[in-house]
């Protein structure tokens, strides 16, 4: 059987890329924080099956949180960064990028007292446009990636890039990269497995999806966040389609996932993909292009 990637992002409701425009940065201590309570109902569904899983913790939640941080790890999970400020990749600069990097990267570090070397970008933003973030990646010690989805999207995705996980060699180091998990359904790449597909897709279609994953014999990464075991939360002023995105089926998260990690092998995302390599082999090497630049460069080129 296959070792799977389950993956919690460690994130408030208000913090959601779809609220940007309405919710700016500076108000987040305004609102009532729900995350800890949350992240506590994940971990509970993780220890009720025995299973770990890789939390990718939001820096200005760590700061503010720092035993939810400690908890994490106590409970065996493999902590990630989950950038400083929830900011899309692709609308940073790179010594942006690298700013808000290094400030959630060490205010970890410093609360657990080891490395941090898994990372995933706020709504998968590394895309064609933002590859020059996988060198600072590896040039500031990380070693695995997972914000790269390989499906057409209007805020992320990366068409045409690989549906198996594998590897880019940086200047500065290898990134192993494990992907968004896509089905392929009439030649069209369907996205899986977390998030709001988890949310308004049946629970059988997903599980159905899901094995077929698991019988082409690759490993799949189901994601979810605190705010989706959180039914009661505030609801928020946004676009019908945020709104849509962000509250779709919240009642229905954990008993959906109750039923995947009864029926599937889940692990962290390093062990998983350990477990990729020990039965397949090196993972391929995706050629890395220096060339792409941000659209905050492009803008100012402009």
């Amino acid at each position: 059987m296959l070792t799977h990637a389950f993956t919690l992002d460690v994130e408030d409701y208000f913090h959601v890329s779809g609220f940007a425009d309405r919710i700016p940065r500076h108000t987040w201590d305004q609102y009532p924080s729900r995350v800890v309570p949350g992240t506590h109902r994940a971990l509970a569904l993780c220890e009720r099956h025995s299973i770990r899983g890789t939390c990718f913790v939001l820096g200005w939640v760590a700061r503010r949180f720092p035993q939810l941080v400690r908890d994490i790890a106590a409970a065996g999970h493999e902590v990630g960064c989950h950038s400083e400020w929830h900011r899309l990749v692709y609308d940073l600069s790179p010594d942006d990028f690298r700013r808000d990097l290094i400030a959630s990267r060490d205010i970890l570090e410093q609360i657990l007292g080891f490395p941090v070397t898994a990372y995933r970008a706020p709504s998968f933003s590394i895309t064609r446009w933002s590859t020059w973030a996988l060198p600072i990646l590896a040039e500031e010690g990380f070693t695995l990636d997972a914000s790269i989805f390989p499906v057409r999207h209007d805020r992320y995705g990366m068409p045409g890039s690989p549906a198996t996980p594998y590897a880019f060699i940086t200047p500065h180091g290898t990134i192993r990269e494990f992907p968004g998990s896509t089905v392929s359904v009439a030649g069209r790449a369907v996205p899986v497995g977390g998030g709001g597909y988890l949310r308004l897709y049946p629970t059988g279609v997903t599980e159905r999806l899901l094995a077929w994953i698991e019988q082409s014999g690759r490993p799949f990464m189901v994601y979810v966040h605190p705010w989706e075991f959180d039914p009661q939360q505030p609801r928020m002023i946004g676009s019908w389609k945020s709104r849509f995105r962000h509250y779709v089926g919240l009642h229905t998260t954990e008993r959906k996932l109750d039923r995947l990690v009864r029926r599937f092998r889940f692990d962290t995302m390093t062990a998983a993909l350990d477990a990729w390599e020990q039965r397949q082999g090196p993972l391929p090497v995706l050629p890395f292009d220096p060339s792409q630049r941000s659209s905050a460069e492009l803008a100012a080129a402009r």
